[in-house]
């Protein structure tokens, strides 16, 4: 990022279009999420609780909810099942239910 741009974000000086242009690119990149954060969605998409997420995945409860949290933030989302819509589309739990299939 050049230096003006990062100055300009900072000040909150962005144009009306550049703000917008980066909201809709939030909104359909899945790699503006982490791989953490691309984790959690596909375990949302598949139902789970906070307290379930944190025992799959050996965290506390409240750093699964901070993950889910900044997926909320970066995708604009407001509800979990706008996070498990968004993860289907974009093929996260597909890839989750391939992984978790028992090998024969």
């Amino acid at each position: 990022m050049a230096q003006e741009a990062a100055i300009a974000i900072a000040l909150g000086s962005l144009s009306e279009d550049e703000r917008s242009r980066r909201a809709a690119s939030k909104s359909t990149d899945p790699l503006t999420l982490t791989r953490r954060e691309q984790g959690i969605a596909m375990l949302v998409a598949e139902g789970l609780t906070n307290r379930q997420i944190a025992g799959k995945l050996f965290i506390s409860k409240r750093t699964a909810e901070t993950h889910v949290q900044h997926i909320f933030n970066k995708l604009g989302f407001s509800t979990r099942s706008q996070i498990a819509a968004w993860a289907v589309r974009q093929q996260l739990v597909a890839t989750s239910q391939k992984l978790s299939s028992p090998s024969k």
